[in-house]
C-alpha cells in the first residue's frame, strides 16, 4: 500500500479523484494506525501507521484507496486513567469525522478499554481485539448533483414546525413500499410530503439522524435507543434509515425531495455528549483517540464532569474539538442542505468555568459563522447541571423551545388556579423572556407537547406516566405532566368523556397555532396518536411511537381536518405571526378611536384592569388584536367548567364579525367567511373561540 505524506486538513477521510487523505487529530498520542477491512467489514487486511503529525494532526495520502473503503483507526499512547489517558491500540476506533458507516455496533465485552469484573475495574486494560464487533468507517465521493435545487428560506415568522421521527413517521404507512419505509427514503415518498403540506407545516424538525448505538442495557432488556440521543458519529447518517446497500446520498435524496414541496428540514442535533458513558463506558471514538481533550475531566481527572446526566460531557471548550462541531454543523448546511438545527441540552455546549455563559465561545462562534448564521438555530435551553435552565438566556439569533410556555398552557386548559396571567403572557410570544437585545417573537418555539412526554391525546387521557413497558419500575420520565384524564385513566367507552378529550386537544393545537412566535407540532397530536400513557418512550421501537396511518375514528379525523384549517388560519392571518412584541402600542389611523395593537378585555367588552386577573380566580378572558390596515381579531379563551358570554369591545359594540374558529364545535373557516354575527359571544366551557372583523 502506497503512502504519502498528506495533509493534516480537512480532517477525515478526503477523496480528490485521485487517492485518500487521512487526517486524525489527537494531543496525546504517540502513534497512529490505519486499519483498512474488505469489502464486508469484517476481516482486517492492512494496518499502517499514518507518517506525518503536524501540529497533532496524524495525516497521511493513500494514492490506492477509493470510494467505498471501509477502515477504522487503532491510537497507541498512555493507559492513566487517573492522568485522564485512555488509549488502547487493541481498540477499533471511530473516525470522528467519518461521512458513513458500514454495519452496526455488536456489543461485545472487548469494547471496553479494561477488564469487566476485575477487582480493579478501568484502572486495569483490556488486550482484545473490539474489531470485529465495530462497525467500519467507509471512504465516502460526496460528489452529488443538485441541479436546480433551491432552499425554501421560510421567514421565522412563517413557520410551522412538525417534530417527528425518520423512522416513526413512515413505519405504518400503508402506501409506501415496505423496504423503505423507516428510511430517508420512506419519508421522501410522494405521498408523506403530500400528508405534510396539505397539513401546512413549513418545516420538520426531525430527531437524532447522527449515527447512534442501541444501548447494551436496553438490549439486555429487550428494547432499543429509538430516540437516538446517544451520538456516535457527528457527520456519518444513522445506517437503519438507509435502505440496505443505499449510500448515505439517501438523505440528500430526502431533503431535495422535501425541499422542492417547499418544506424546511431542521436536525435536532447532540454535541453535548457521546455514546461512550462514563469512565465505564466503551471505548468506541473518542475515549480512545484522546480522551483528555475530547471530554470535560473533573478535578480528579478519571472522572466526567458530566451536566447531561449521560456520563460524559463534550468539551467544545478546546479548539479542535470545537472545530470538529463547527465542522460537522457547516457539513449538514453546506453539503447536505439542511436548514437549521435543534441543539439538545444547548447549556452544555455553553458552559465555561462551570456554568451558563450567553457569550460562551460556541454560541459566538456560531452566530459570526458566515454559514451557520444564515440557517435557523434552536436551543433546548435546560440541561442537568448547575442553573440548567436558561429559558430566555440565549443570545439574539438564536430560536428556544419555550418549556415555561408548555407548562402554563397546560395547566391553564386544566383549570389550575391563577393559570389566567401566563395565559396571556404565552399568547404573545413570552415578551417578559424575549424581548430584549431585539430579539423577536419567533425566537419562542411553542409547543405543548414534544417527543419527550405525553403526546396530545395521552395529555387529556391520563392524571400519571404509565411507563412500565420501559422496565425501569416506573421510575423514569417526568413526573410533572400538568395532565388530566378528564375523568378516567386511560381508555374508554364514554362519549362524554371522549368529546371532553377531543375538545381539549383543540383548544390545546388552537392555542398554539394563535400564539405569537414559532409554534411546533408533535408527530401524530393531529390525528391522535397515543403512547398509552408512556412518556418516555424512548426505548420503543413499536407501534407506540409510530404513526398510525389507518382509518381513524371520526374525532380523530375531525382532528385532522381541525389542524390543516387552523395551520392555513394562522397563514391567512398577519396578525397571528408578528415581527415584534406587542405592548398595547396605539395603532395609527384607528377609525374607532384610540386602539392598541393588543388590548384585554372583560366579559362586559372593557379593558381589564390589573385586578381583573386575580379577581376571584378567572379562568376566561378575551384578547383583541388590531392591525394597521384596519383588521381586528377577537379571541375569547375559557378553560371554565361553564360557558361564558363576552360582549364585543365598546367601541365595536356594532360590528359585524365572522366566526374564524370555534374550538367547543370545532368549526373553523380558513378563509376567513365564518357565520357572521353581532353583538356578544357564546363561549362554551373549555373552549377558544375567534372572530374577526375590519374596520375602515
Amino acid at each position: 500500500m502506497r503512502v504519502e505524506a498528506g495533509s493534516p486538513l480537512p480532517r477525515g477521510a478526503s477523496w480528490d479523484g485521485s487517492g485518500t487523505n487521512f487526517a486524525l487529530f489527537s494531543a496525546n498520542a504517540t502513534k497512529v494506525e490505519l486499519c483498512l477491512f474488505d469489502s464486508s467489514g469484517r476481516r482486517e487486511t492492512q494496518r499502517i501507521a499514518l507518517p506525518e503529525n503536524t501540529h497533532s494532526i496524524w495525516h497521511g495520502y493513500f494514492p490506492d484507496i477509493r470510494p467505498g473503503q471501509a477502515y477504522g483507526y487503532r491510537v497507541h499512547g498512555p493507559y492513566e486513567p487517573d492522568a485522564g489517558h485512555r488509549f488502547n491500540p487493541n481498540k477499533l476506533l471511530i473516525d470522528p469525522y467519518a461521512r458513513a458507516l458500514k454495519g452496526e455496533l455488536r456489543w461485545h465485552d472487548s469494547m471496553f478499554g479494561y477488564r469487566l469484573g476485575s477487582r480493579r475495574m478501568d484502572l486495569s486494560f483490556d488486550r482484545r481485539d473490539s474489531g470485529p464487533a465495530m462497525p467500519k468507517c467507509v471512504v465516502v465521493d460526496e460528489a452529488v448533483t443538485w441541479g436546480d435545487h433551491k432552499r425554501p428560506k421560510r421567514p421565522w415568522a412563517e413557520t410551522i414546525i412538525y417534530e417527528a421521527h425518520v423512522k416513526g413517521l413512515t413505519a405504518m404507512h400503508p402506501d409506501v413500499p415496505e423496504p423503505v419505509r423507516g428510511t430517508f427514503s420512506g419519508l421522501a415518498d410522494p405521498r408523506v410530503i403530500d400528508y405534510l403540506v396539505k397539513l401546512g407545516v413549513t418545516a420538520i424538525e426531525l430527531m437524532p439522524v447522527h449515527a447512534f448505538p442501541n444501548d447494551r442495557f436496553l438490549l439486555a432488556k429487550g428494547l432499543t435507543n429509538y430516540w437516538g440521543y446517544n451520538s456516535l458519529s457527528f457527520f456519518a447518517p444513522a445506517p437503519r434509515y438507509l435502505q440496505p446497500n443505499a449510500s448515505h446520498h439517501e438523505f440528500k435524496y430526502m431533503v431535495r425531495r422535501l425541499h422542492e414541496a417547499g418544506i424546511e428540514v431542521i436536525l435536532d442535533v447532540v454535541y453535548n455528549h457521546t455514546a461512550e458513558g462514563n469512565q465505564l463506558g466503551p471505548t468506541l471514538s473518542f475515549r480512545g483517540i484522546d480522551n483528555a481533550v475530547y471530554y470535560r475531566l473533573s478535578e480528579h481527572r478519571r472522572y466526567y464532569a458530566d451536566s447531561t446526566g449521560t456520563g460524559n460531557t463534550l468539551n467544545v471548550g478546546h479548539p479542535r474539538v470545537m472545530q470538529m462541531v463547527m465542522d460537522s454543523l457547516r457539513y449538514w448546511v453546506d453539503v447536505c442542505q439542511v436548514d437549521g438545527f435543534r441543539f439538545d441540552l444547548a447549556p452544555s455546549m455553553a458552559r465555561e468555568g462551570g456554568g451558563f455563559d450567553p457569550s460562551a465561545a460556541f454560541l459566538d462562534a456560531v452566530l459570526q459563522d458566515p454559514v451557520l448564521n444564515k440557517v435557523k438555530m434552536i436551543a433546548e435551553p435546560w440541561d442537568l447541571g448547575l442553573d440548567g435552565y436558561q429559558v430566555g438566556n440565549f443570545p439574539a439569533g438564536w430560536a428556544e423551545w419555550n418549556g415555561r410556555y408548555r407548562d402554563d398552557v397546560r395547566s391553564y386548559w386544566r383549570g389550575d388556579r391563577g393559570s389566567l396571567p401566563t395565559l396571556a403572557r404565552n399568547l404573545l410570544g413570552s415578551a417578559d423572556m424575549f424581548d430584549r437585545h431585539g430579539r423577536r417573537p419567533w425566537a419562542s418555539v411553542n409547543f405543548v407537547t414534544a417527543h419527550d412526554g405525553f403526546t396530545m391525546n395521552d395529555l387529556v387521557s391520563y392524571s400519571e406516566k404509565h411507563n412500565e413497558a420501559n422496565g425501569e419500575g416506573g421510575q423514569d420520565g417526568h413526573d410533572d405532566n400538568r395532565s388530566f384524564n378528564c375523568g378516567v385513566e386511560g381508555p374508554t367507552d364514554d362519549e362524554r368523556i371522549l368529546d371532553l378529550r377531543a375538545r381539549l386537544r383543540r383548544a390545546f393545537m388552537a392555542t398554539q397555532l394563535v400564539s405569537q412566535g414559532t409554534p411546533m407540532l408533535l408527530m401524530g397530536d393531529e390525528v391522535g396518536r397515543t403512547q398509552f400513557g408512556n412518556n418516555n418512550a424512548y426505548c420503543q421501537d413499536t407501534e407506540m411511537n409510530w404513526l398510525s396511518w389507518g382509518d381513524h375514528d371520526q374525532r380523530d379525523a375531525a382532528m385532522l381536518d381541525f389542524t390543516r384549517k387552523m395551520t392555513a388560519i394562522r397563514r391567512r392571518f398577519p396578525l397571528l405571526r408578528q415581527r415584534s412584541f406587542l405592548h398595547g402600542e396605539k395603532v395609527d389611523r384607528a377609525p374607532e378611536g384610540e386602539v392598541r395593537n393588543v388590548s384585554w378585555l372583560r366579559s362586559d367588552g372593557t379593558r381589564m384592569a390589573e385586578a381583573d386577573w386575580h379577581k376571584g380566580d378567572p379562568k376566561a378572558t378575551a384578547m383583541l388584536l388590531a392591525g394597521e390596515d384596519g383588521t381586528r381579531l377577537w379571541l375569547v379563551s375559557n378553560a371554565g367548567g361553564e360557558p361564558a358570554t363576552f360582549a364585543p369591545p365598546d367601541a365595536l359594540a356594532d360590528a359585524e364579525w365572522s366566526l374564524l374558529f370555534d374550538t367547543a364545535s370545532g368549526e373553523a373557516y380558513p378563509d376567513g367567511n365564518g357565520p357572521s354575527a353581532t353583538g356578544a359571544l357564546q363561549v362554551g366551557e373549555h373552549s377558544m373561540v375567534a372572530r374577526w372583523t375590519t374596520v375602515h
